[in-house]
């Protein structure tokens, strides 16, 4: 990596760009090849229609940083559980939504989400992806929208912060990182970001002693993803466009001082072309920009737009990579599966 943006490694290579793309199917094609190897962006991200199987899927992982030439590139999915979950049977097993094990008494709903999340990372390294877009930090309101929904594990900032704690322990053990999303918090937008843009107005103090403080306890986690929503106490942009809320209450009242990225570019919550929004993002203290739609005439679009990852991003993205090797434990795969199922109950898991 670099210590300043666009400065060439100590190997003579310009550092990636800040932008993680994905792809449109199974396997790259040769525009898709072309474009990420021009481009070289930071990293890439796996959809439902990436993978069909597990062979495939490795290879598509293989043949993504084969184009960018680096082995450790990172790979994302979001495989949080339940109805947001990139990898599905018949190939690969059905974890619970995050409120059903929420759901289970203490201490055994943050044991069954740990190991939950084990078995999770153990099905994501052997297909080679390293980051899982996971846990869900957002305490739903009443009245939100059902985006979030049983994707949170409630509205105790204290227990989700410790049940969050467990999945992004879990998934370190396994050797994956986890992004904690959607801070600073998405659980009171009534409206579905991926259509239109929320507006929060609950007051700085509210905000700052419910929804931000399971961020606030996670705030050491390596990775984690903007809510494309306005909070207007604080600014009238969205977070992921906000150097306000990125500087003085994500990194500031939160803490949080890991990879910053942000949400899809190309949800209906933002407004102005895909390449201004890359800029704004970035801009406003983004570390990378996230474009998922593996639509290649967006991709070329913007593929040029994202300049050199910075190197306070370089740094932060080493530092994730140190906390992923150096929390990973073998385990045995059967009885680990034997025990999450008599946590959460044969039913649990359909």
């Amino acid at each position: 990596m670099s210590d300043e943006a666009g400065k060439p490694t100590p190997l003579g290579r310009p550092p990636p760009r800040a932008i993680l793309f994905g792809c449109a199917g199974e396997r790259l094609s040769g525009e898709e090849r072309r474009l990420l190897a021009n481009c070289d962006p930071l990293g890439f991200i796996l959809f439902g229609r990436n993978c069909r199987e597990p062979g495939q899927v490795k290879a598509l992982v293989a043949e993504m940083r084969g184009c960018v030439g680096r082995a450790d590139a990172p790979v994302l999915i979001d495989q949080e559980g339940g109805r947001v979950a990139r990898l599905r049977s018949p190939h690969w097993r059905t974890y619970p939504a995050a409120a059903r094990l929420a759901a289970l008494p203490d201490p055994e709903a943050e044991a069954a989400i740990r190991l939950g999340a084990r078995l999770i990372a153990d099905d994501l390294a052997s297909l080679g992806v390293t980051v899982n877009a996971a846990p869900v930090l957002d305490l739903p309101a009443a009245g939100a929208d059902a985006v979030i929904g049983d994707r949170a594990y409630g509205g105790d900032p204290v227990r989700v912060a410790r049940l969050g704690r467990a999945m992004c322990e879990g998934l370190l053990a396994g050797g994956v990182l986890p992004i904690i999303k959607h801070i600073p918090g998405h659980g009171r937008a009534r409206v579905d970001s991926h259509q239109s843009l929320p507006v929060v107005d609950a007051g700085a103090d509210e905000l700052t002693a419910t929804d931000f403080e399971p961020f606030h306890r996670l705030a050491g986690m390596p990775w984690a993803m903007t809510a494309h929503v306005v909070y207007s106490a604080f600014d009238r942009e969205p977070a992921t466009m906000s150097p306000f809320v990125i500087d003085h209450v994500i990194r500031g009242r939160i803490g949080f001082g890991g990879v910053l990225a942000s949400d899809d570019i190309g949800m209906g919550a933002l407004s102005g072309r895909l390449d201004q929004r890359v800029e704004n993002a970035l801009r406003a203290g983004c570390d990378v920009v996230l474009h998922c739609s593996g639509v290649l005439d967006e991709m070329a679009a913007i593929a040029e737009t994202a300049p050199p990852i910075s190197g306070e991003t370089a740094a932060r993205l080493a530092r994730g990579e140190a906390m992923r090797l150096a929390a990973r434990r073998e385990f045995d795969r059967g009885a680990a599966e034997a025990r999450f199922d008599s946590l959460i109950g044969v039913v649990a898991a359909r």
